[in-house]
């Protein structure tokens, strides 16, 4: 029994019109034998799980570098919870649950160690700048399996491509990753913030709170039942303009008083400086560069290219203890 096709049947005759069917997908940069039990968004979200990128998300930092305490977000925990937000949302406007996730689990597999400080640092070391949504598809489609990739489908690449930017995904399900991406770090990034005892509850806009809920559980809620009932049957995937604006407010403060704050300008002392200078370092030593970079360098990437590669790759405690190895304790 072929039980590829029937759960590509279902697709077709359940899901909606807008929906984008796994029989129909734009495929593969190098084609292969389709698998008779898994649709191809199935094979590539096992193939991302299943990947050592995705691994090393549970060493990444999400917004607090070597936090105290065993209750703060990782990259992998992030991660996670985009995509059940993003399931939930697709599931209830039958589209591709399938897809969504794949690009959920994918999205973020090019972010650096130490967060947005560790991209700010590679970003002023690139000449054309470093943006993670890119990193992630290099290190899907170049770096993976000793430089082979995942051979990933057109529709996982473009969700994860434009899951922030200017550009917008080409499928409703590539849109509803990018909105859940916010919703997710929005509110767990003030989870963590009060944890941390940077903010307290009581700091948040207090419009905000009205309309979206006093805590993080109601105001996920909340977003999700709203993109639902104003997207349901429609070509695009939107929310209230009020709601989207306050959900918006609630970022910028976000910006201003917790990833511009006090205690993160404390973590930019002591690691701001980390990768730059490895950076640097392979760079003038590029012979001790692991083999499989040197490779691509001889394949025809450039050197900074493969150094930012290497670096980008690497865990906040991988890099920790390759600083200190090479330059000594901070």
């Amino acid at each position: 029994m072929d039980i590829r096709i029937y759960e590509e049947d279902l697709e077709i005759n359940n899901l909606s019109e807008f929906a984008v069917k796994s029989r129909y997908s734009k495929g593969r940069k190098r084609p292969e034998e389709p698998c008779n039990i898994r649709t191809c968004f199935q094979r590539d979200r096992d193939r991302i799980i299943h990947s050592k990128a995705f691994r090393r998300l549970m060493h990444k930092t999400q917004v607090f570098i070597s936090p105290e305490g065993d209750h703060y977000r990782t990259r992998l925990t992030h991660t996670l919870e985009v995509s059940q937000i993003s399931r939930t949302i697709a599931r209830a406007l039958r589209l591709n649950e399938d897809l969504t996730e794949a690009i959920s689990l994918g999205h973020d597999l090019g972010h650096t160690p130490f967060g947005h400080l560790g991209e700010n640092d590679l970003n002023e070391k690139m000449p054309e700048g470093f943006r993670h949504n890119e990193q992630s598809v290099r290190v899907v489609e170049k770096i993976e399996k000793e430089g082979k990739g995942l051979n990933l489908c057109y529709e996982v690449l473009d969700g994860i491509l434009n899951h922030r930017g200017n550009s917008m995904p080409k499928t409703l399900e590539g849109k509803i990753v990018q909105i859940s991406d916010k919703i997710a770090y929005i509110n767990h990034d003030i989870d963590d913030a009060v944890r941390a005892g940077i903010i307290t509850d009581n700091d948040l806009p207090k419009d905000c709170i009205k309309l979206l809920g006093d805590n993080g559980r109601r105001r996920i809620d909340f977003l999700i039942r709203n993109i639902i009932k104003n997207s349901y049957g429609l070509n695009d995937i939107v929310m209230d303009n009020e709601v989207k604006d306050v959900m918006y407010k609630l970022r910028e403060y976000l910006f201003k008083n917790v990833y511009a704050g006090e205690m993160l300008e404390l973590e930019k002392d002591v690691y701001g400086k980390y990768l730059g200078c490895l950076f640097d370092y392979y760079m003038f030593n590029f012979e001790k560069m692991p083999n499989q970079f040197k490779n691509m360098y001889l394949n025809g990437e450039s050197k900074d290219r493969v150094v930012c590669d290497y670096i980008a790759g690497m865990t906040d405690r991988f890099a920790v203890s390759l600083y200190e190895k090479i330059f000594g304790s901070a």
